[in-house]
């Protein structure tokens, strides 16, 4: 299955040091340039950067189809609209995205998406990791990941934590 993944899992996932968790929930991960850029250039120096450049299961990938891309730019930023686009080039199985507003966009296109949340779920599901809650305190607390308390609990229930 390809996914295409947007900045946010990535950078959030290195920040603490989990970004393997991709690799093995996915293998390969595809990006196009805006998010490859987004992480290399304007965050250099910040998590994710290096993994970016160096690991070979990130492909980066340029958007070809440019009239979607021009409709998803009036709504979104750049990373988030060539995700989604990409997402419908290589007609993607999923798509790794966390902001609202692009999630919006992709489920009015029909796109299978999920969060950094619903990986750790998954994560803990398959075996990957033992416990959702100290990498959701990390996420808060090193990451500066946002978690709504609501959204916070729900995920704590749904593991049973």
């Amino acid at each position: 299955m390809i996914v295409v993944s947007n900045t946010s899992p990535i950078i959030n996932l290195a920040a603490i040091g989990k970004l393997d968790l991709l690799r093995k929930h996915f293998g390969e991960i595809i990006i196009p340039g805006a998010v490859h850029d987004e992480i290399t250039i304007k965050g250099r120096g910040e998590p994710g950067n290096s993994e970016v450049r160096t690991l070979d299961w990130i492909k980066t990938i340029e958007v070809k189809e440019i009239p979607l891309l021009t409709v998803l730019r009036r709504e979104l930023d750049p990373g988030e609209a060539e995700s989604i686009a990409l997402t419908v080039q290589l007609k993607a199985g999923l798509l790794l995205i966390d902001e609202t507003d692009a999630r919006n966009v992709a489920s009015r296109l029909g796109l299978r998406f999920i969060g950094l949340l619903g990986l750790l779920v998954r994560a803990k599901e398959r075996g990957y990791i033992k416990k959702v809650k100290p990498l959701m305190d990390r996420l808060k607390g090193e990451a500066g990941f946002w978690i709504e308390d609501n959204l916070y609990q729900y995920v704590l229930n749904t593991v049973r934590e």
